[in-house]
C-alpha cells in the first residue's frame, strides 16, 4: 500500500517545526505511553465528540469574554463572575466550555425523538443544538428579571398528562413565569413555551431569540418578521410564532451588541428584519404589561423543518393520552416518601421520552446510540415493565454487528458483546419474549468473536485469557486489560448458554458454559495476581492498576451480572475501599474523566451494599436522591462545591435508569446464584409510614410478575406480595431492614407478618 511507504511522518513533523509547533509524532508517542498497547488510541465517535465540544468552546471563548455587558445563558453568567462559587478562571485556557451548570431537561412526546431543552433558569432550546428563546422583564422604571441573571428561581417537572418544566422567577415588584411543553398539532410535534408576567408598574414582557444553548454559541445569521407580523422566520429555515401580534419588535447584529440593550430604544423598532455575517443576530418580541396585571403570551415553535402551513390544534389530551400508552404496564409505586416517588416517576418518564427509535444516553450532549448505555438503560426499562419498547430496540442489534461478530457502537471498546447478549437474555427471562432467529444468529457470531478476541493463554499471567487492551468505559482510563470487559464478556457468555439451553441446543450451551467457565478462571487467576501485588482482595480496575476510582468498575461482578455470591470477599473489599477512599458526603467522587460526583456509579456500588445487606445503602440512596434537580433529573457528573452538573449530558438516562434499579431491587431483587427472591430488602420505613402503606409493582422478575404491599399493624409489618409465576422460586425471602427475615420455600404462600428484630 502506498500509504505504508509515503513520508507522511516526515511532512508533518517538517510542517509543524517550520511553524514552530511541537513535532506531533513525537508528543503522540509520548501520549500513547500512559496507556497499554491497543488497536486503538481512542474510539473516534469519542473524539469526534470531543473536537465538536472544544470547538464550540473555542468560538465561546471568541464571544463571550469581551461581551460580558450581553445576556448569556445561566452556566456563562455564573462560570464567569469571580464572585459566584461557579467562577472558572480563563487564563490560558483556549476554549470556554459548559463545566459549572450542565443541567437541563428535555420534555416531548413518546415515539418522537425532538427532544427540546430547558435549562435551569428556563432558557428553551427548541431544536437540537440550536438556538434558544428566552423571556425578561423590563419595568419602565428600570427594574428587570432576567432568569440567567437570578440567583434564585423555582422549577419543577410536571408529569400528570404532558410533560411540563414550569420555571418561576420572582423579584420584589415582577414575576415572571414560564411553562415549556411540547404537543402535537396536525400530526407534527410543536414546542409550546407560555411566558406569564406581571410587574407592579408598567414594563414590557419581553421574548428574545438568543444565538446560542447550554454549550455556548449557536450561530443565528438572519431574523426577519414573516408578513403577518406574528412570527420570525430564523436563517429563512425555522419559525418561531406568537399567539398575538407583538405591540413591537428590536433586532440588532453581533457589532452593534445585544439587542437587550436596545428594548429602551424607541428608533430601534424601525425594522423587521436583521442580518449578521458573524452569526450573533438576535431579536426581542415586546408585548406591553399593565401595572398589577399579569399576562400571558404563547409562543410556538415547529419542530420539524418542512412545516408549511399551521393545521388544527388537537387538545393536551391527546397528548396525555399518548404518554398513557407508553406508560401502560409500568411498574408503579406509592410510597409516602414523596422525594423518592417523585424522582421514580420522573426516572420512568425520561427513559420512555430517551426510547423513541433508538435508545439515547441523554437529549443533548449523548444523544447517540451506545451499547453501554443500551444494556443498563434497557435493562431498567425491563424491570419496569417497558420490555416491548426494548424488543424493538434489541431489534436493531444485528445491523450494528460488524461480520467478525463485534457489537460497534465505538472502535476499541470491548464491552458490547456481552452487553448485547446479556440484554438480549434479561429481555426474554424477564417478559417471555420470544428469540428470534435472527437474534441467535447475532449472538453465535458474538459468542465466536469474544473466543476470537481474548489473547492467548501463553500471554503474561496478569492477563492471559483476557480480552486484548481497550478503551472500555471512558471513565475507567487509558487502554488497559480492564475487568469491566472480562465481566461482562462472561455474563455474556453464560446469558448465551442460559438462551440455547432454552432453545433445546444443550450440547451448544454446554460448550458455551465451558468457554464461560474456563473465561472466569482466567479473570480469578488474574485477580489473585493482582491481589498479591496490592495486598488487597479489592479489585482494581485492570491487572495493572492500582486501587483507584476506577475500582468502581470491577463492581459489575456483584451488580448488576450477579457472577458472585453477594458476600463474596472481593466485591465486599473494593467497596470498603471505595467507600474509604473515593466519597464526598456519601456520594461517589470520580477521579477519572468525570472529576465530579457521578451520580449512577454511586448507585452501583449502593447495590452491593443493598445485595450484602449493609445499611449503609441507604445514606449513599438518599444522597443521590438529594442531588436531583428541582425537576428530578441528574447530569452525568455534579461538581461537589455547588451541586450543579460538571461533565456529560444535563440529564443523563443511564442514571435514571439506576434509580429505578435502585428502588426496584429495595421492593424485589433476584438472587439468581441461589434461584431465589428477595423482597423488600431496602424498603425504608419512610415508605410504608402512612395508613395506606406502600405499594410497588407490577415489577417483572425472572420467576414472574410480582406486585408488593407493605403497611404497619401496631408494632410489627405485614408484607404481602401476589407473583403471576412462570417460574417457581427455590425460595421467597422478606428482608425488611430491622425486622426479622423469615424465608419461605412455600410459592403459594403470599402474606407474612414480620416482627422487630430481638422482639418476640
Amino acid at each position: 500500500m502506498w500509504t505504508k511507504w509515503f513520508p507522511w511522518r516526515f511532512v508533518i513533523r517538517r510542517l509543524a517545526r517550520s511553524q514552530g509547533f511541537l513535532d506531533p509524532i513525537a508528543v503522540l508517542s509520548r501520549f500513547n505511553r500512559f496507556a497499554k498497547p491497543a488497536e486503538v488510541l481512542a474510539p473516534t465517535e469519542l473524539l469526534r465528540a470531543g473536537l465538536v465540544l472544544h470547538a464550540r468552546g473555542l468560538i465561546n471563548s471568541q464571544a463571550i469574554q469581551h461581551n460580558l455587558d450581553w445576556i448569556w445563558p445561566f452556566w456563562v453568567e455564573q462560570q464567569f463572575n469571580p464572585r459566584s462559587a461557579s467562577f472558572v478562571p480563563r487564563a490560558f485556557s483556549v476554549a470556554h466550555i459548559n463545566l459549572t451548570h450542565r443541567n437541563w431537561t428535555a420534555i416531548g412526546i413518546p415515539g418522537n425523538s425532538a427532544t427540546p431543552v430547558v435549562d435551569a433558569r428556563g432558557l428553551v432550546t427548541p431544536l437540537y443544538d440550536g438556538w434558544s428563546v428566552d423571556a425578561w422583564i423590563i419595568g419602565d422604571d428600570g427594574s428587570e428579571i432576567i432568569p440567567s441573571r437570578s440567583t434564585e428561581a423555582s422549577q419543577r417537572l410536571e408529569c400528570a398528562g404532558n410533560l411540563q418544566v414550569q420555571t418561576t422567577v420572582a423579584g420584589e415588584a415582577q414575576h415572571l413565569e414560564s411553562t415549556a411543553m411540547v404537543r402535537v398539532a396536525d400530526g407534527k410535534a410543536i414546542c409550546e413555551i407560555r411566558y406569564r408576567g406581571r410587574v407592579r408598574n408598567s414594563g414590557w414582557l419581553v421574548v428574545s431569540l438568543r444565538p446560542y444553548n447550554p454549550e455556548g454559541v449557536s450561530f443565528v445569521h438572519e431574523i426577519e418578521v414573516d408578513s403577518r407580523r406574528k412570527s420570525w422566520r430564523i436563517d429563512q429555515k425555522h419559525t418561531v410564532a406568537f399567539a398575538v401580534q407583538p405591540e413591537q419588535w428590536r433586532f440588532s447584529r453581533y457589532g452593534r451588541g445585544d439587542v437587550y440593550h436596545r428594548i429602551r430604544d424607541a428608533e430601534g423598532g424601525r425594522t423587521d428584519r436583521i442580518a449578521c455575517d458573524t452569526g450573533m443576530a438576535t431579536a426581542a418580541a415586546m408585548f406591553r404589561l399593565e401595572p398589577k396585571h399579569y399576562r400571558e403570551i404563547r409562543v410556538e415553535v415547529p419542530l420539524s423543518e418542512d412545516r408549511k402551513t399551521w393545521g388544527p390544534r388537537t387538545t393536551k389530551l391527546t397528548v396525555a393520552k399518548t404518554w398513557r400508552e407508553a406508560l401502560t404496564g409500568a411498574c408503579g409505586i406509592d410510597i409516602a416518601d414523596k422525594l423518592v416517588g417523585r424522582l421514580y416517576q420522573a426516572a420512568v418518564r425520561t427513559m420512555v421520552l430517551h426510547a423513541s427509535d433508538d435508545l439515547y444516553a441523554g437529549p443533548y450532549t449523548y444523544k447517540r446510540f451506545w451499547f453501554r448505555d443500551a444494556a443498563l438503560i434497557g435493562h431498567a426499562m425491563i424491570c419496569c415493565g417497558l420490555g416491548n419498547t426494548v424488543g424493538r430496540v434489541v431489534d436493531m442489534f444485528p445491523a450494528r454487528q460488524s461480520p467478525a461478530g463485534h457489537f460497534v457502537s465505538q472502535e476499541g471498546e470491548w464491552d458490547s458483546n456481552g452487553q448485547a447478549i446479556w440484554l438480549i437474555h434479561r429481555l426474554s427471562e424477564l417478559t417471555g419474549e420470544r428469540i428470534r432467529a435472527r437474534w441467535l444468529r447475532a449472538i453465535r457470531h458474538a459468542v465466536a468473536w469474544i473466543g476470537k478476541k481474548r489473547v492467548t493463554e501463553h500471554e503474561d499471567p496478569a492477563h492471559a485469557g483476557l480480552l486484548p487492551p481497550g478503551f472500555s468505559a471512558e471513565h475507567l482510563g487509558p487502554n488497559d486489560y480492564y475487568y469491566w470487559d472480562n465481566f461482562w464478556s462472561v455474563a455474556g457468555l453464560r446469558a448465551a448458554a442460559a438462551l440455547f439451553e432454552r432453545i433445546g441446543e444443550t450440547a451448544e450451551a454446554e460448550t458455551v458454559r465451558r468457554d464461560a467457565d474456563s473465561y472466569m478462571t482466567s479473570i480469578e487467576k488474574s485477580l489473585t495476581a493482582s491481589a498479591y501485588h496490592i495486598g488487597s482482595l479489592a479489585m482494581p480496575a485492570s491487572p495493572y492498576r492500582r486501587l483507584d476510582s476506577g475500582s468502581v468498575g470491577s463492581l459489575v461482578a456483584g451488580y448488576p451480572l450477579d457472577l458472585w455470591e453477594t458476600h463474596d470477599p472481593r466485591l465486599a473489599q473494593t467497596a470498603e475501599y471505595l467507600l474509604a477512599h473515593c466519597m464526598i458526603d456519601n456520594a461517589f467522587f470520580h477521579d477519572i474523566s468525570h472529576s465530579g460526583i457521578n451520580p449512577y456509579l454511586t448507585l452501583h456500588i449502593a447495590q452491593v451494599l443493598l445485595a450484602a445487606g449493609d445499611p449503609r445503602y441507604r445514606d449513599l440512596m438518599y444522597r443521590i436522591a438529594a442531588l436531583a434537580s428541582p425537576t428530578g433529573q441528574w447530569p452525568e457528573a455534579i461538581h461537589p462545591q455547588t451541586g450543579f452538573g460538571c461533565m456529560g449530558d444535563g440529564q443523563h438516562v443511564w442514571a435514571a435508569a439506576e434509580w429505578i434499579m435502585m428502588i426496584r431491587n429495595c421492593f424485589v431483587r433476584e438472587e439468581r446464584s441461589g434461584n431465589a427472591l428477595v423482597l423488600c430488602g431496602g424498603v425504608d420505613p419512610e415508605w410504608y409510614k402512612s395508613k395506606n402503606g406502600a405499594a410497588f409493582g407490577p415489577a417483572p422478575t425472572a420467576f414472574g410478575p410480582v406486585r408488593i404491599r407493605v403497611q404497619r399493624e401496631g408494632r410489627r409489618v405485614a408484607v404481602q406480595w401476589h407473583g403471576e409465576w412462570r417460574n417457581i422460586p427455590s425460595t421467597i425471602e422478606v428482608a425488611m431492614p430491622g425486622y426479622e427475615h423469615v424465608v419461605t420455600q412455600d410459592a403459594n404462600q403470599s402474606r407474612i407478618v414480620l416482627t422487630r428484630k430481638g422482639k418476640q
